[in-house]
């Protein structure tokens, strides 16, 4: 900075704080000036009101309100105004700001002891709410404050006679005063931050007219100083010149003698330094020229080193990560996972300690990767990969178990499935909690791309030396044993033992009579009626699918269903089962039989893109109208609550189909979805209709659901009602159609049909209810 501009910045500084302060001390004067007019017209205006004792005495509510009403018009910082007795309890109260309304104040603390009854008591406080207008400004000056100003009413008349008429008083009044009494006091609570801020524009104006002053004082000086002090800045431009070497020739100067001389040393200077320049250019320009040829040699060479040092590094580690290392997650792949697991096994068998191997499969991990796209199921498995890490020590392994030479783009071999080896564990209980704390941690919520996801493993694990004392052998019986976990459940994990090894054949086995069942019509439906129990008549039915193999006889879904999923034999049953459905409702109609609706059940898997499509064209091809068929849909499916699920569900209500959720309770069950997507019933899940009696926990579940779905307008059936006070709970709190064995099992569409005249399980109801009131039957809570 030049020396004018030093001079100039600090007699700027010095004017604008001469200007701050002058402002600042004016803007407190005109406050103070502000403050006390109000409170004397205040004073002023509560003595002028000859009405207001008379109010007082009579106690009239509507003319003290027009009174202190007209009172707070003396000033917007007026916050409120409250009008007390002689005895100090509060007649009437207003306020100009509800929203900031304040407690009332203690009488006690707005009249001390050092007040006389007639004196004006001043006073302030702390305040935590201020007027919307002036909050900013209050919340600027560290807070808002309160001003409290308390003025007697005086009257010629005693407050304490009785019985005084309007006209004795008014006599009272008029006559000369000998006495002065005080028939109560009107306190005032006056905002701080309004009172400054109906000060602003007079303090605005007196800041803008300093600052213009100021602007001008400063304007006017640093033109002066500019010119007194700018021949001194050319002498120091000059210095600066001579001492880089950038001038070379003789300088003039105006000014005074003194500047004179110092431009004759400076010239002096000038011409030795050309003479003692020339010389030195020519000796260091010979010197620099081998120097840097030198140089030029040598950075050459190491640079060339350098790179060629990188290039080995970065290659060496590269081919080093592909080789052992999953490029996704960075755990140790196949590779390297099965090279240290050869090396604990046999360090374990040296040291005779035990070693688990933990082999982990993400349960539906396809149909994230199907429903969200690859990328999804990438981030998934990162976050998976994070987890696991953080659940075991730094002498275990986590690995990726997938081969580092499948993964092509988005393609991905075993990319869901996962190894743990814990190394020297001292049991199979130590081994189990660990399990348990890999599901824990994989239970909890995973936030992608706008979705709330929750995965679940299925975990085999295998011991050695028990299980197996070589790797292959362990790899073998951990996976036998995760396979077992999925089918039995999933989210789970296993220990291995022998008989799985039989049980993995005859799963085999069963795949292969699955993939054939539908060429051999060895699939069928059977229908368990819904009743509706003030009618006795059937609603509606739902259809069950069942197998008959032609050795083993009637399989049970739950023992099927979860392998078709798994071979991915689900699409096509789903297809044929909403279809055969379809039909044989088309038939019983055809024949007479006045059946609303069937229910179909939906694998979250069948749950696709084209899901809608397929259920259009089979009510086309089967000519069902879309209003009797219901499909019965899983939690996991409303969980995923993405865009394709929402639009799928509003195309399906679009059509008039209805929409119904099976099971509800027993998964991660969640209110939203119930509201947001366009549901027609809710199914109550059997378990918690079995055990309603066994615990308070299921029976107040029972009655919540059904408040719950009465509240949204939703239909409700009971599933699984097998006894007559299972039915009456149920009846009695409102559940109205009911499914069950009580009523019939799942039977065939020839034994449905007698099932379906109207009324025909009316007199079996009538009996139940008969029973309960012979018996003293009441509702459980």
């Amino acid at each position: 900075m030049t020396i004018a501009g030093r001079i100039n910045a600090a007699v700027a500084i010095v004017i604008l704080s001469a200007s701050a302060v002058a402002v600042v001390a004016l803007g407190v004067r005109e406050y103070h000036s502000h403050r006390d007019d109000l409170l004397t017209r205040i004073v002023a205006e509560v003595g002028s009101q000859t009405a207001l004792p008379v109010a007082i005495y009579f106690r009239e509510t509507q003319q003290i309100d027009g009174l202190l009403t007209q009172l707070l018009r003396l000033s917007p910082a007026i916050s409120q105004a409250r009008l007390y007795s002689e005895e100090g309890n509060v007649l009437a109260q207003h306020n100009r700001f509800p929203g900031a309304a304040e407690p009332l104040p203690d009488f006690s603390s707005l009249r001390s002891s050092g007040l006389s009854p007639l004196d004006t008591g001043h006073g302030a406080h702390a305040s935590d709410t201020a007027p919307t207008r002036s909050r900013t400004l209050a919340t600027l000056t560290g807070g808002e404050r309160v001003l409290d100003l308390t003025v007697p009413v005086l009257s010629s008349v005693n407050p304490v006679r009785d019985a005084l008429s309007r006209q004795e008083f008014g006599q009272a009044l008029a006559s000369p005063a000998t006495s002065r009494y005080v028939v109560g006091y009107v306190h005032f609570g006056i905002s701080v931050s309004m009172l400054m801020l109906l000060i602003l524009p007079s303090l605005a104006l007196l800041t803008a007219t300093a600052a213009v002053l100021a602007g001008l004082v400063i304007w006017l000086l640093s033109r002066h100083i500019r010119r007194l002090t700018a021949p001194l800045s050319r002498l120091a431009r000059i210095a600066d010149e001579i001492a880089t070497g950038k001038l070379d020739q003789p300088i003039t100067v105006d000014g005074s003698g003194e500047i004179k001389e110092i431009a004759k040393v400076l010239n002096a200077i000038i011409g030795g330094l050309n003479k003692y320049k020339t010389r030195m250019d020519v000796d260091h320009q010979l010197l620099s020229m081998k120097v840097e040829e030198r140089t030029a040699q040598l950075t050459q060479r190491n640079d060339e080193l350098n790179k060629a040092v990188e290039q080995v590094t970065e290659t060496k580690n590269r081919l080093r990560q592909m080789a052992y290392f999953d490029s996704l997650t960075s755990l140790p792949n196949r590779r390297l996972f099965t090279e240290q697991l050869d090396l604990l096994l046999r360090l374990a068998k040296r040291n005779n300690r035990l070693l688990a191997l933990l082999f982990l499969d993400l349960d539906n991990f396809k149909r994230i990767n199907d429903s969200l796209g690859h990328s999804a199921g990438d981030i998934l498995l990162k976050e998976v990969a994070h987890r696991l890490a953080s659940c075991v020590r730094e002498s275990d392994v986590v690995a990726h178990f997938v081969d580092s030479e499948s993964r092509i783009d988005v393609s991905r071999l075993g990319g869901d499935e996962f190894t743990v080896v814990l190394n020297e564990v001292e049991n199979a209980e130590a081994v189990a909690t660990i399990a348990q704390r890999l599901l824990n941690a994989l239970l909890q919520p995973v936030e992608i791309e706008g979705h709330e996801l929750v995965v679940t493993p299925s975990i085999g694990i295998a011991i050695a030396p028990t299980d197996a004392t070589d790797m292959e052998g362990l790899l073998k019986a951990a996976d036998t044993a995760m396979y077992h976990a999925k089918a039995g459940g999933k989210n789970k994990y296993l220990f291995y033992s022998n008989d799985m090894d039989a049980a993995g054949v005859e799963r085999l086995l069963l795949e292969t009579d699955l993939r054939k069942a539908l060429d051999r019509n060895e699939l069928l439906f059977h229908y368990q009626p819904q009743v509706d129990t003030n009618t006795g008549t059937v609603v509606g039915v739902e259809a069950l699918l069942r197998w008959q193999h032609p050795d083993q006889g009637m399989i049970p879904p739950f023992k099927f269903i979860p392998i078709a999923e798994e071979i991915g034999l689900i699409g096509e049953l789903g297809s044929w089962g909403l279809r055969e459905a379809c039909r044989q409702l088309v038939e019983l109609r055809e024949e007479g039989y006045a059946l609303p609706k069937i229910a179909v059940n939906v694998s979250a898997l069948q749950f696709n893109r084209n899901f809608c499509a397929q259920v259009k064209a089979i009510l086309q091809e089967t000519g069902l109208p879309p209003s009797a068929l219901e499909l019965e849909l899983t939690e996991s499916i409303m969980m995923e609550d993405s865009h394709s699920t929402v639009k799928a569900l509003q195309e399906f209500r679009g059509m008039g189909l209805r929409l119904s959720i099976d099971d509800f309770g027993t998964g991660y069950s969640s209110l939203s979805y119930l509201s947001r997507f366009p549901l027609d019933e809710l199914k109550i899940d059997r378990s918690f209709v079995i055990d309603f009696d066994k615990s308070d926990n299921d029976a107040s579940l029972v009655l919540a659901i059904i408040a719950m779905g009465r509240s949204l307008k939703l239909e409700l059936v009971a599933e699984g009602v097998e006894t007559h006070e299972q039915f009456h709970f149920l009846t009695d709190n409102g559940a109205e159609v009911i499914q069950g064995y009580l009523f019939s099992r799942p039977v065939t569409a020839t034994e449905l049909r007698p099932l379906l005249a109207p009324g025909y399980f009316l007199e079996q109801i009538r009996e139940i209810r008969a029973d309960s009131h012979e018996g003293g039957y009441s509702s459980a809570l």
